[in-house]
């Protein structure tokens, strides 16, 4: 997903900012120089002055003022950077110093965005994905099998939960593969503690990781913003703003749908959400631990009926990992 307006005017705004203080310090350091060091001015102002001679002289057809002001300019820089060396300051202390020397903190090199950009970047779609934290724990290099039982065999699919767990760990490695081109709905069913949200976290930080934007949300949260925007509790733009990213960004995640105190509005604004995010194209994944008829008759036909058809619904097995671990 290339970068919202808000989003790209956030992270040029950590440019002007850097550029700013980059000229302040290299200000204080000339201004330091020039107290401690009066010469030094003085020759500068002899570079600029033989500059601008320099300039006439061309106009006036002299062929041979460029390599003579190259010549001169490099015999004044040696003269300023023995001064400089005398009063213990290194030869670069007046200079402009860049956060990225590469593209001398503009973002871009030759029009393309450079490496730092990149970083920028994916700092942003972290700290917006609501999730930044967790998914320096919760991730695939995290996951483990060894808390999924290897002798239970599940009677629906005739398999081990520990091997059926190595399918699902398949699939959401594969759904990351393909998601550029192809994106895709899943949704995450089973009892508490079984994984949904650990693999919906795995998802997320691999995506974030190549540059799509991820934005996490507990049904509880989703739909207070949801409300929020309905009837102005904060300002019509912040909301406004929020709401249009979460039918805009390339992966949204609900999580523990069916937590939350439902009503007409609650299954109105997840109709819309669903329907909206599929009619732009873009990719949901759902938790739940709701089985699809409690889906349905939690909410609505019409809701169970997108996510019957348009999701890849996926039932994970098993006991609460977490009384496992630690």
């Amino acid at each position: 997903m290339a970068l919202s307006n808000s989003q790209y005017n956030t992270i040029m705004r950590i440019y002007s900012q850097r550029q700013l203080e980059n000229k302040h310090r290299q200000d204080l350091c000339r201004q330091q120089i020039y107290e401690k060091i009066p010469q030094i001015r003085q020759i500068e102002d002899e570079i600029s002055a033989q500059a601008v001679a320099c300039a006439k002289k061309l106009l006036d057809g002299d062929v041979h003022a460029r390599q003579m002001l190259k010549q001169n300019i490099e015999d004044l820089r040696e003269q300023k950077e023995v001064l400089l060396a005398y009063g213990g300051f290194a030869p670069d202390y007046m200079d402009m110093h860049y956060h990225c020397p590469e593209c001398q903190d503009t973002g871009y090199i030759d029009g393309q965005k450079c490496r730092c950009f990149k970083k920028e970047q994916i700092r942003l779609l972290y700290a917006q994905s609501n999730i930044e934290e967790i998914l320096e724990r919760e991730n695939f290099s995290a996951f483990s099998f060894e808390f999924y039982d290897r002798n239970k065999v599940i009677p629906e699919i005739h398999m081990t939960v520990a091997d059926y767990m190595k399918q699902v760990y398949g699939w959401c490695r594969e759904y990351v593969e393909n998601f550029q081109d192809k994106g895709g709905n899943l949704i995450f069913t089973g009892s508490t503690g079984v994984g949904k949200t650990f693999l919906t976290n795995c998802i997320a930080k691999e995506l974030i990781d190549r540059y799509q934007s991820v934005i996490y949300l507990s049904s509880n949260d989703l739909f207070d913003i949801f409300s929020k925007n309905k009837f102005h509790y904060e300002t019509e733009e912040e909301m406004r703003d929020m709401y249009q990213y979460i039918l805009e960004c390339d992966l949204l995640i609900i999580d523990d749908l069916g937590t939350e105190l439902n009503n007409t509005f609650v299954s109105s604004q997840l109709f819309y959400c669903i329907n909206e995010r599929l009619l732009r194209k873009k990719s949901t994944i759902i938790s739940t631990n709701l089985s699809l008829t409690m889906l349905r008759d939690t909410y609505s036909d019409r809701i169970s009926s997108r996510i019957i058809s348009k999701y890849s619904i996926i039932p994970l097995y098993g006991e609460d990992i977490r009384t496992k671990v630690g």
